[in-house]
């Protein structure tokens, strides 16, 4: 039965965790609207969308506070609360925002806590007194299947490492992973200077960047991507093939997320840490055995694959079957030229073989889908 008001409130930590949590259930279409709210999101629209009073609400700690202040809607209905990623929020400093919310929600029935990691105690706030704990982690087909290696190299060679591994890698798909957004800036600039396409992701990122990169890694745009620990978990980046910690995380629970990246749905993945030789975590096993080079590497083929954007979306009653139709009408165009396409709102982003896209770009810019002319291009 579908009931106009709010029933639902899924809050998380990020923003790009929030966009997903969203694309996942419009995907399963449960018949329920589903809203999305977080920092850096225009809060008319948001306004907007809760007039039509949505049966599910996901948000980050801040907005969906701002919200409740404001009165943009009404959370007396709200029967189930998910705190998803509890342990980052708190981490993050959302606990007086998440405090403020549970007391504003008179009739919850349903509090489900989740995260990768166990708490020592859940905080009395959560007004949660006896917990009923189900752990997915004591099943033995849910242990990830992870290789680790060392990688041993001096500070003035560091870099000269990691692109060795790269090269070794090669076109399989792989997270970097540092502790500051210098240092991923850093290595972006080698990759530039030897022509290895990749993509970045860190909090210095405007919203939109962040999620085009995330969305180029997902449709095999590009096979690496040099983050920070903002990419480290909450996110579902599917067919991650190897892990490289070029900085490692002070705390195993870091190391444990990160590592979280690969290996996922009972797959295999690789996990390489770059040490310095007189380098030791207390997490890291001194027996761990060590990654060889060879004297002399190719650097790795990029992808085949280039991400366009087309100028209309699901509001323009678009959807992926029009896009494909489209191209597949440019004379020269195949079906194995397409690959893995997203329908946003007023956008969407197509990837095709990476040779053919100047062509697609030059033939179908400003032709007409569903009867409205639309621009096309690189991202």
């Amino acid at each position: 039965e579908i009931v106009r008001e709010v029933q639902v409130l899924i809050l998380v930590p990020t923003r790009e965790l929030a966009l997903q949590i969203e694309q996942v259930l419009r995907k399963v279409a449960t018949g329920h609207k589903v809203t999305c709210a977080y920092g850096g999101h225009s809060t008319r629209i948001e306004k907007n969308e809760f007039k039509d009073a949505p049966g599910i609400i996901i948000g980050t700690p801040g907005r969906i506070k701002q919200h409740i202040e404001e009165g943009n809607f009404d959370p007396s209905g709200i029967h189930t609360l998910v705190l998803d990623e509890f342990d980052k929020s708190l981490e993050l400093g959302f606990q007086q925002q998440m405090d403020f919310i549970i007391r504003h929600i008179p009739a919850i029935r349903s509090r489900i806590l989740t995260s990768a990691t166990m708490m020592d105690a859940i905080p009395p706030f959560t007004q949660i007194e006896e917990p009923i704990l189900v752990d997915f982690l004591n099943n033995s087909q849910n242990i990830p299947r992870i290789t680790i290696k060392k990688v041993v190299a001096p500070v003035q060679k560091k870099l000269e490492a990691l692109l060795k591994l790269i090269c070794k890698i090669g076109t399989k798909k792989m997270i970097i992973f540092c502790n500051h957004r210098d240092a991923v800036d850093h290595i972006s600039e080698l990759l530039d200077n030897r022509n290895i396409i990749h993509d970045t992701f860190h909090g210095g990122l405007e919203q939109q960047d962040r999620e085009l990169a995330l969305l180029k890694f997902r449709n095999h745009s590009n096979n690496v991507l040099i983050t920070t620990d903002l990419a480290a978990r909450g996110l579902d980046i599917p067919e991650v093939d190897a892990i490289i910690h070029y900085q490692l995380p002070h705390k195993e629970d870091g190391f444990i997320h990160r590592n979280g990246r690969t290996a996922r749905m009972q797959a295999k993945g690789d996990v390489y840490v770059i040490l310095k030789p007189e380098e030791a975590y207390p997490y890291i096993a001194e027996e761990i055995p060590e990654e060889e080079f060879p004297e002399y590497y190719d650097l790795p083929e990029n992808s085949p694959f280039a991400t366009l954007y087309v100028s209309a979306g699901r509001k323009d009653k678009v959807n992926k079957i029009d896009i494909v139709g489209f191209l597949l009408h440019l004379e020269g165009v195949e079906k194995d030229d397409i690959g893995i396409i997203e329908v946003k709102d007023k956008v969407a982003y197509v990837a095709v073989k990476r040779k053919l896209a100047p062509f697609i770009i030059n033939k179908a810019n400003g032709q007409k889908i569903k009867g409205r002319k639309v621009k096309i291009g690189r991202t």
